[in-house]
């Protein structure tokens, strides 16, 4: 078999891997698929016969395309937008979706994400690698051109920042449909006391609507006053998993209206997101609902 076949096949096989960095690392499933194409681009010129671990040389590769697709954002952009969302991943309530188990087989729940976003390039980076997929700092150092203690500090951090901004949400995957159904029952019947009561007092919710349609709010007061406000749609909610979570997607008539991801802890809601971008939305597959 040719050189470059062989090759083809390895990075092939490592593929649903590589596409779960690339999306950590950017948290856009069509930017993960572009660093993927650049990343085999520049792999295919490449002499890989001296390459001992094959795996390791394409997540470098794949990592050093995120990190030059993060800084040209970066330089696009200041900060980021209030209530703009990364790409969710939306798989039946029973999951079973072999691609999108892969992009989740590492904890990458939205709120983390939404942290993620807000750090500089190269501490997502030496962040991501590091503490979610165990690079080493040495190899994260020369993907960064930075020292590995630099690297060190990057990762420490960004780790700060992560377990200061991003809730830890209940592991129950059963509790967590316990309280979201208390959340769209109470909803469907517009029962304002009984959405507090499943809302956290300090609740933030990021409704990303598109280019100029995007908001935040925060209270549990304010964000059950804009649920009040959608009320009528409960009954168009399908339960879904949100990046490995409870959510539901909201579909009147057949049509995807929005999809609403949640962070639960302690028994109580503490963010949800809400992406109702309709072009965003007509790029998701929502074939499962069928």
């Amino acid at each position: 078999m040719h050189d470059n076949e062989w090759l083809a096949e390895r990075f092939q096989e490592q593929r649903p891997h590589l596409r779960s960095v690339a999306y950590r690392l950017l948290g856009s499933l069509s930017e993960a698929d572009d660093a993927l194409q650049e990343a085999w681009l520049r792999l295919s010129r490449a002499d890989a016969s001296a390459v001992e671990n094959l795996g390791g040389w394409f997540t470098t590769i794949v990592a050093r395309v995120s990190l030059n697709m993060l800084r040209a954002r970066k330089s696009k952009r200041e900060s980021p937008l209030d209530g703009s969302l990364p790409d969710l991943i939306v798989s039946p309530r029973e999951g079973g979706d072999p691609e999108h188990e892969t992009l989740l087989a590492d904890s990458v729940g939205v709120a983390m994400l939404v942290v993620l976003e807000t750090l500089t390039p190269a501490e997502r980076i030496a962040f991501v690698l590091h503490d979610v997929f165990a690079v080493p700092f040495d190899e994260i150092a020369s993907i960064t051109d930075r020292t590995p203690a630099g690297v060190r500090q990057l990762a420490s951090r960004a780790r700060r920042r992560v377990q200061a901004q991003a809730p830890v949400p209940d592991a129950d995957l059963a509790r967590q449909w316990e309280v979201l159904d208390a959340f769209s029952a109470a909803s469907r019947e517009g029962n304002f006391e009984a959405l507090m009561s499943v809302l956290d007092p300090d609740i933030v919710l990021r409704e990303d609507g598109g280019v100029g349609a995007s908001r935040l709010v925060r209270g549990a007061r304010s964000v059950t006053e804009r649920a009040m406000m959608f009320s009528h749609l409960g009954p168009a909610a399908r339960p879904a998993l949100v990046n490995g979570a409870a959510g539901v997607v909201v579909a009147p008539g057949g049509r995807v209206f929005a999809v609403m991801g949640f962070t639960i802890a302690d028994g109580r809601i503490v963010e949800i997101y809400v992406l109702n971008d309709a072009e965003r939305l007509a790029e998701m597959d929502f074939s499962f609902l069928d």
